[in-house]
């Protein structure tokens, strides 16, 4: 089966993954609560930036989208915190969900630092 380039990168296949557990965790969730809305479109974010940098033809373009990535699971992880707040979930499910952003996050570290060696991530 052919593929788009992005797909054969792992971060954007943890990120789908992330997508679909937060979409089966998103269901027991009133969508009246922000962080409902919040984490859906956060979630969203991280696969769609990630598989937009990666098309770029230049570093810099490229860095632009893999931070907005990695700044979007940022936001996932502080949602996950705030529904543990409003006792919408369990710090184990949090953890869960953290425990894979964690992994997002570093990998996108690691692709922004070679199109971006000059700036601390």
């Amino acid at each position: 089966m052919k593929q788009f380039d992005h797909e054969k990168l792992s971060v954007y296949q943890q990120s789908i993954k992330f997508v679909a557990w937060s979409t089966d965790l998103l269901e027991s969730i009133p969508k009246s609560i922000a962080a409902h809305d919040q984490l859906d479109r956060a979630s969203t974010s991280v696969p769609l930036n990630i598989a937009e940098g990666n098309g770029k033809s230049t570093p810099k373009d490229r860095c632009k989208f893999f931070d907005t990535a990695r700044g979007s699971a940022l936001e996932c992880a502080a949602c996950l915190d705030v529904l543990v707040a409003k006792r919408k979930i369990g710090l184990d499910t949090a953890e869960a969900g953290k425990t894979m952003l964690i992994e997002v996050v570093s990998m996108l570290v690691g692709l922004i630092r070679p199109n971006s060696p000059d700036r601390a991530v």
